[in-house]
């Protein structure tokens, strides 16, 4: 579909999910128009699906996701124009934080926070893992300015993540994103933690204060925002008008940094390691059934909206531990779904549903899945299963070898650097090169198999 074509659609899917006064945001990801939508009830979703180059719409996480593909960077453009909303100009509706279960309510703020950085962040794993494949190589060595500077540019966005995730988590609750910042950047101010490197004891207002590097972490400046949303939400009800613009960020400071540092943080520090600690035991003492769990129904879980429950655990052990066992599995999932799709092409003799599959192939080496899962798996559940059996072998095999994710990336090929140890290559490397390749081959052998004459019938058009 070119360009052109895109208005057409952007009209039609603004009109059908109840207009743009029912639209309050619209970003996207790698293949989906995100919504958040005033009533999603209002939107005509059998007629959404109708439209040829919809591929699915899933409801979860406080979002309305209508499935484009690729394209979808395109198309976004067209559909900002059709609601009104320009880029960035979205504010949140603080009602929907307070809407769904406990989990649906974590992960919007968790996406909120984390969403707008994540492209950076796989820029950043991506130069990690090419610096780790350099000193491996003895092309660079770690003392080198060139590798340095590099790393510098990688890993900033972990060693500086308060600052960002406290500008992000300002917006999600509604505060000054500018104050939010300066209270994630109090909690890595270089003499604090130069005291706490040094063990020195320090107490406010004679009260002890628990050092803690909060370098890298997520949860403790997350809370401490919101904490100044209402700090500061109070401030302005008291402040005379003509004086908030000074003296309401001076009293939100002057609470939340000490809170933070003598409450907020060390309660929220041990919740992170409570939640990395529940992964990590099961990862410890029954990794193969861990893998086998996580690498056969991952997809699946993912496509029921269940994974927000998974969601902050997951950024949360890869922000606190530094790896992440549980990732290291996930990204097994999208090559036995490139599996079922090569499967699926070479059974086939429909010359249409041939070329879907090998497209689909290569979606999934670049690490996108609904393509597959909505095109050919869902359609004919017996090539999700085969799916299931190969990503559960692989995960089995990998999680019982010990193998850990050391850095956000994308999946796919995309994966492969992330799984770079920073020390060298090891069996995380090598053990995930070997497992993907497994649930590659047992998912496209089973599908073979399983697709059958179903390969007739089954409905490719989309």
């Amino acid at each position: 579909m070119g360009n052109n074509s895109y208005t057409q659609l952007a009209s039609d899917l603004v009109g059908l999910v109840g207009g743009r006064d029912n639209i309050i945001s619209v970003t996207n990801c790698m293949t989906r128009l995100r919504f958040v939508l005033k009533d999603e009830n209002a939107a005509k979703t059998d007629e959404i699906k109708a439209i040829k180059d919809v591929k699915g719409v899933v409801r979860q996480g406080g979002q309305y996701q209508i499935i484009i593909g690729t394209h979808v960077n395109a198309v976004i453009t067209d559909v900002r124009k059709e609601a009104g909303i320009t880029e960035g100009e979205e504010k949140p509706d603080m009602k929907l934080l307070k809407e769904g279960n406990l989990f649906d309510r974590i992960f919007k703020i968790i996406s909120g926070c984390i969403m707008p950085m994540i492209g950076v962040m796989v820029a950043s794993g991506m130069i990690k893992g090419l610096l780790a494949v350099l000193t491996t190589a003895k092309v660079l060595e770690a003392a080198d300015g060139t590798y340095l500077i590099l790393y510098a540019a990688a890993n900033s966005i972990m060693y500086f993540l308060p600052v960002i995730i406290g500008f992000n988590a300002g917006k999600v609750f509604g505060c000054n994103q500018f104050i939010t910042a300066i209270i994630g950047a109090s909690l890595i101010y270089p003499d604090i933690l130069a005291a706490q490197t040094a063990g020195t004891a320090l107490t406010f207002l004679k009260i002890p204060v628990t050092l803690i590097n909060y370098s890298g972490s997520l949860l403790p400046v997350v809370a401490a925002s919101w904490v100044a949303s209402k700090i500061e939400k109070g401030a302005k009800k008291v402040v005379p008008q003509m004086l908030q613009l000074f003296f309401v960020p001076t009293i939100v400071l002057m609470i939340t940094v000490p809170l933070s540092y003598l409450v907020i943080g060390p309660v929220m520090t041990y919740v992170s390691n409570c939640l990395s600690a529940g992964v990590m035991f099961i990862f410890n003492h029954v990794p193969v059934l861990g893998g086998v769990l996580f690498g056969a129904f991952w997809q699946l879980i993912v496509l029921l909206g269940l994974h927000s429950a998974f969601i902050p655990v997951l950024m949360n052990n890869l922000f606190t531990l530094g790896s992440d066992p549980v990732n290291a599995v996930l990204g097994l999932t999208v090559w036995a779904l490139a599996g079922v799709s090569l499967g699926y092409a070479l059974r086939t003799k429909d010359k249409e549903k041939k070329s879907l599959g090998f497209g689909n192939l290569v979606s999934c080496l670049f690490g996108i899945t609904e393509p597959t899962i909505y095109s050919i798996a869902l359609p004919n559940f017996k090539l999700f299963i085969a799916a299931f059996v190969g990503g559960g072998v692989g995960g089995g095999i990998m999680a019982g070898l010990g193998g850990r994710m050391y850095s956000f990336i994308g999946d796919g090929i995309f994966r492969f650097p992330a799984m770079i140890n920073p020390k060298g290559l090891d069996i995380s490397f090598y053990g995930f090169a070997v497992c993907a390749a497994i649930s590659f081959v047992i998912s496209a052998v089973l599908a073979f198999i399983l697709a059958g004459e179903d390969t007739n019938k089954a409905d490719g058009s989309k």
